[in-house]
């Protein structure tokens, strides 16, 4: 294979633009308009990459998303992108690109050594080999394994491009911009519809812009050329260029992706790198063209080897001759006419073999007019080669054979149609005769196929199909199925599947072996498995599967197509939702307090909260959290608990409404009263918790944790459209709109009593534990007042107006200086609430009941409401199950973890004897040693007990003292002071 640039040029390049680039390495030049397989095609280049399994030296194959060969690494640094196909790589200037799955070179490839131990690597060697001995699985086999496995390099750094998402609308979304793509098109747009056209490349045409076909006298790429320019000034016409439609799914919606800069080295400023497009359409018409089919037959995997159709486009498109003798072994018309191309391009063929005794004399006249022979009734026994192909050996028809010298083969044994777009809603293919292909079945509601998609071929009929009338060139589609060239045992591997090594002797191996249905053949060889999806080796592996079980195709049958027809990066999906867009972060009203205190910050749920408050002296976080904690149980501090979800229900049936909602009923809840709520599922298991407040006789509000304040809310506004839309009752999300702040220490009623407006009586005996108000602060602001403490001690919480949240927080600060107030963060939060055993997130995880959390006497009452049956199943109260208890360990020194396996004293750390986990884990400064929380089989009955805390993963295995939640004043005197 020796390729080189045709002096006539190509439809599709600028020979007076010259592009450099590299290639592994080295230098080259092309021409604008290239693409990479194109310009080092030109540049003599034959070596493009190298299998999966064998490392066999292979070349540029196709011309388009099926070429299962030519992948490389494209860029450098952090934009680097592997497993690109350099058919679809736009080239531009300074373009570097490296071959892939290669070690240390393209050139000299060590792992090749594996095509000499092909007996050890045949189909399915993965299930019958390193099994033995079982201790070298882990030390060597699956570390071999996974160095080999894989195509390329990411840059494992962040990615610096940005992506995008948009959606359209239109009347007819047409799929390719071929003839039949560009004909629907303009007949819709001068019909006056809304119109989107989807081309995958960056000039419309498709075929026509890499054959010599002409339509009423000029070039096929004139004509769409103007076609184009009509489209580009009709008003309601969208023209996605670069794009591929790569899913079709319900309601009439597509997805597409469009590379909106990966034709330049760096996006320029705020565009985009690609744009993920949601399309909707009231109709579809799918215009993909087809797919050119290869045929298996030995040596066909050498470079310089081609499918005939791609030997054309490079010619025609890119004026790149693939090799100084090119030969073509085809079964059908196409194939002649990708010859009379290759010569009215200046490309030498030698020859063209066709096993049919009957082609049309005018295709061989043109042939044989260029110098070449026509070898009707001849077949293609094999390819011969070293590096590239040099030869190919020929039956001559009545007998008798030749070799024929040639450095580049064009094989072309039919076209399947392009139909997955019309099979991904799960309509299936059907077998045609006539076309020996796959065609589309039943089509979904709302799509049409047209042109090759549709099995239509010719350039005449395509346009009698558009109900337009145009001289074109006339031209055959005559085929005779023709697979495989069987009957050459010791001639060589035939490669069924280029990209994954698999062989028609793979195929055969797998009948043997039983797995005669397609699913199991592709999953036991992986036929079809590879990046370019089985595209140019499905429908051989079928056929050579059906012929070897006595089948026909269709009996044999297909494989399902899914979406995405092609590549689709999680990036463009995601568009602009990643890194701190991923999930918005929202702020507290507080936070700026925070940043003025210079607190560490950390995400809880969907809010950026303060974790602690470090000063100047303290070194390590833990001196933080450990002052915080102990200044709030011996003086006074203030923390931000805005972020907890707050829910208003209010009216006429507010209360019974809340009472089926929770375990426990709130009907004769006091006005001016709060109350601790459970939810339960409604499969019975343990939902969030939280309080309730009665502002008003019809007036409550719920507080609920903040990383289930949405789905709380969700429930209740689920459970009043859905469940109970008799009751009078309105919701109200009220979460954004009130800052809200705990004051939590001795000396918290003391600092309170300085910012609440006169008339307030804060004394025990008016305003006592789990009591709720309504009053003003600070000269006039309305406010909420909850005795509610989270810490244990004696504790408010006040609500006022979100916008005068820091000013609160501010003046609290100011008015507890004398008592030596401390803002403190989420950490002192959680060591707090551990020694007092309230459980958050981490105990109600979903996965807990009522009965678990020591709450049963809840989930057991008699109201009506949700989830109670069901939590009453003998599962969810079993003990076994589990019971919160508190863990102390007995060498006060230890360090507890979350996550830690409570094992019994003695026996074995096996699955068999694990009794429980560890749900929470602190350092209490209050008792001086690390403390959790955590469930235990019969935890409640075993107080006082010694089990180990085994952490396997940490290494950690540690004998801790069960002992009650509640670590800190279980009596709750503080709180009541």
């Amino acid at each position: 294979m020796s390729g080189y640039r045709l002096s006539a040029g190509g439809t599709l390049v600028d020979p007076a633009t010259r592009l450099s680039f590299r290639f592994d390495d080295k230098a080259y030049q092309g021409l604008a308009g290239d693409s990479l397989a194109s310009a080092l095609l030109a540049g003599g280049v034959s070596l493009f990459g190298r299998s999966f399994k064998y490392h066999r030296r292979r070349g540029l194959f196709a011309a388009g998303p099926e070429e299962p060969n030519a992948l490389v690494e494209l860029r450098g640094g952090a934009r680097r992108e592997p497993n690109l196909k350099a058919p679809v790589v736009e080239l531009y200037d300074g373009l570097e690109a490296w071959s892939q799955n290669r070690w240390p070179s393209l050139g000299f490839d060590l792992m090749a050594v594996n095509g000499l131990l092909d007996k050890l690597f045949v189909a399915g060697f993965y299930y019958k080999t390193f099994k033995w001995p079982s201790s070298f699985w882990e030390k060597l086999y699956e570390p071999l394994i996974r160095r080999a496995a894989g195509l390329g390099r990411l840059s494992g750094e962040p990615d610096p491009d940005s992506y995008e998402t948009a959606t359209a609308h239109a009347d007819l979304l047409v799929v390719g911009s071929g003839p039949a793509g560009l004909l629907a098109a303009r007949t819709a747009a001068r019909a006056g519809r809304r119109v989107i056209l989807v081309e995958r490349d960056a000039r419309l045409g498709g075929s026509l812009l890499t054959t010599r076909r002409t339509i009423d006298g000029q070039p096929g790429a004139a004509w769409a050329a103007a076609v184009e320019a009509e489209l580009a000034a009709a008003p309601h016409v969208r023209i996605l260029r670069r794009t591929t439609v790569f899913g079709t799914y319900d309601g009439g919606q597509f997805g597409a992706l469009e590379r909106v800069a990966d034709h330049l080295p760096v996006p320029p400023p705020h565009w985009p790198r690609q744009r993920a497009w949601t399309l909707v359409a009231g109709e579809a018409i799918v215009a993909a063209g087809a797919i050119e089919r290869p045929i298996v037959f030995p040596g066909n995997d050498l470079p310089g080897v081609m499918l005939a159709g791609a030997l054309r486009h490079y010619a025609v498109g890119y004026g790149a001759a693939a090799g100084r003798s090119v030969t073509l072994f085809t079964a059908n018309d196409s194939g002649w006419h990708a010859a009379a191309d290759l010569i009215a391009s200046g490309v030498t063929v030698a020859a063209v073999i066709d096993p049919r005794a009957d082609v049309d004399p005018a295709l061989t006249a043109a042939v044989a007019a260029g110098g070449g022979r026509a070898l009707a009734g001849a077949r293609l026994r094999r390819a011969l080669g070293g590096k590239a192909l040099e030869a190919i050996d020929v039956d001559l028809p009545g007998g008798g054979s030749d070799r024929i010298a040639t450095d580049a083969l064009g094989v072309s044994g039919n076209w399947q149609p392009d139909i997955q777009l019309a099979t991904h809603r799960g309509d299936r293919p059907v077998w045609s005769d006539a076309h020996a292909a796959f065609t589309a079945g039943k089509l979904p509601a709302g799509i049409r196929l047209a042109g090759a998609a549709a099995g239509t071929f010719r350039l005449a009929d395509i346009f009698a199909a558009g109900g337009t009338e145009a001289a074109v060139d006339p031209e055959g589609a005559a085929l005779t199925p023709f697979w495989h060239v069987g009957g050459t045992k010791g001639a060589g591997k035939a490669f069924v599947d280029f990209q994954h090594d698999v062989t028609d002797a793979d195929v055969a191996l797998a009948a043997r072996e039983g797995y005669v249905s397609v699913e199991h053949l592709k999953r036991y060889t992986t036929l079809g498995m590879a990046t370019d999806q089985g595209r140019t080796a499905n429908l051989n592996g079928l056929a050579i599967l059906a012929e070897l079980t006595g089948r026909t195709i269709p009996q044999t049958g297909i494989t399902t197509m899914r979406p995405p027809v092609e590549p689709v990066a999680i990036g463009a999906l995601a568009g602009h939702h990643r890194a701190m867009a991923f999930r918005p972060r929202r702020l507290p009203p507080i936070h700026m307090v925070a940043v003025e205190r210079e607190a560490q910050m950390i995400e809880v749920g969907p809010w950026w909260r303060a974790q602690w408050f470090p000063l100047p002296h303290e070194t390590d976080w833990q001196q933080s959290v450990d002052r915080e904690v102990t200044t709030v149980r011996k003086a006074v501090g203030v923390c931000d608990m805005s972020t907890l979800g707050k829910i208003e229900v209010f009216g006429p049936d507010a209360a019974a409404f809340l009472t089926r909602l929770c375990a426990n009923s709130v009907m004769k809840l006091a006005v001016g009263r709060c109350a601790y709520f459970l939810m339960l599922r409604e499969d019975g298991y343990a939902y969030d918790d939280g309080t309730v407040a009665r502002l008003g006789p019809e007036r409550f509000v719920m507080t609920c944790s903040t990383a289930h304040a949405a789905k709380v809310y969700e429930q209740v506004e689920y459970a009043r459209q859905v469940l109970f839309p008799e009751m009078d009752v309105v919701v109200q999300s009220a979460t954004e709109q009130w800052a809200q702040l705990a004051l939590a220490g001795p000396r918290a009623r003391d600092v309170l009593a300085r910012i609440v407006d006169p008339g307030f009586d804060l004394s025990g005996a008016a305003f006592p534990p789990v009591a709720c108000a309504e009053t003003t602060v600070l000269g006039g602001v309305r406010a909420r007042l909850f005795r509610l403490t989270f810490s244990g001690e004696l504790a408010f919480e006040i609500a006022v107006p979100a916008r005068r949240g820091a000013d609160l927080m501010r003046r609290l600060l100011i008015a507890g200086q004398d008592f030596g107030i401390v803002p403190y963060g989420t950490e002192a939060v959680g060591a707090m609430r551990i020694e007092k055993g309230h459980p958050v997130g981490s105990e109600i995880n979903g996965q807990t009941s009522a009965h678990m959390l020591g709450l049963g006497a809840f989930a057991e009452r008699k109201h009506d409401c949700i989830g109670r049956v069901l939590a009453a199943r003998p599962y969810l109260t079993d003990p076994a199950r589990g019971r919160l208890v508190g863990l102390k360990p007995v060498d006060r020194a230890a360090r507890l973890r979350a996550g830690a396996h409570l094992l019994p004293k003695g026996p074995d750390a096996t699955a068999a004897h694990d009794q429980g986990w560890i749900t929470s884990v602190a350092h209490s400064p209050t008792l001086g040693c690390w403390i959790g929380l955590g469930f235990l089989a019969h935890g409640d009955k075993r107080h006082g007990e010694i089990v180990r805390a085994y952490d396997p993963v940490r290494g950690g295995d540690v004998e801790v003292e069960v002992v009650a939640p509640c670590f800190v004043d279980p009596e709750g005197n503080r709180a009541r002071a």
